[in-house]
């Protein structure tokens, strides 16, 4: 048995390119709509299409003109007090705090989420979907991608962190009794995976 799971980072908005803590409300940027627009999901994974919650996700689906499944678990980090704020202005308003976060993932945002607790709620996800046997792309946020790969191969969360995840930058883990690492990749030519 084995399942090839796609995971692909919504398109770009306003908050990705300013430094901001995304809303589940934003939508895309014009730039990022476009992009989403040219990027081409292979036939194989069509038939199982997985989506975050957040107005971004469902917008990205839209332009790659795919029918997905709203799940929670690919709903992205809840950045609690700091969701739609800047980078700048959480370093201004609490020195420190910023890099107390980044230093020590187990940390969540103020009133928001821990990356430990996205690993579980991600990684319980993709063990369920594992036994599926079939092929499954899932379109959601660059933390939840960084904590579906901590979960696959059992990285520290803190590892993580260090990777860049851009708007529709994709990674490909395979399950046959254990997951594996495929690739990871930016989507150059439009098509992911």
């Amino acid at each position: 048995m084995a399942t090839t799971l796609l995971l692909i980072s919504i398109a770009a908005t306003k908050s990705s390119r300013e430094g901001r803590f995304p809303d589940p409300a934003e939508p895309l940027d014009a730039a990022g709509a476009r992009a989403a627009a040219r990027a081409a999901l292979p036939e194989r994974f069509r038939k199982a299409v997985y989506r975050s919650p957040s107005r971004a996700a469902a917008e990205t689906v839209a332009a790659m003109k795919l029918r997905a499944t709203e799940d929670t678990a690919l709903a992205d980090l809840s950045h609690g007090s700091w969701t739609g704020r800047s980078f700048a202005e959480i370093e201004a308003g609490e020195p420190g705090a910023l890099a107390l976060w980044l230093a020590d993932p187990t940390r969540g945002a103020p009133e928001g989420e821990t990356m430990e607790q996205a690993r579980n709620r991600v990684g319980a996800w993709m063990d369920r979907i594992a036994v599926e046997d079939t092929p499954v792309c899932a379109i959601t946020h660059p933390m939840i991608i960084r904590a579906a790969l901590a979960h696959a191969l059992e990285f520290p969360l803190r590892a993580t962190l260090a990777i860049d995840v851009a708007p529709l930058s994709h990674m490909v883990l395979s399950f046959n009794r254990a997951w594996r690492l495929q690739s990871l990749g930016l989507a150059t030519n439009g098509t992911p995976g």
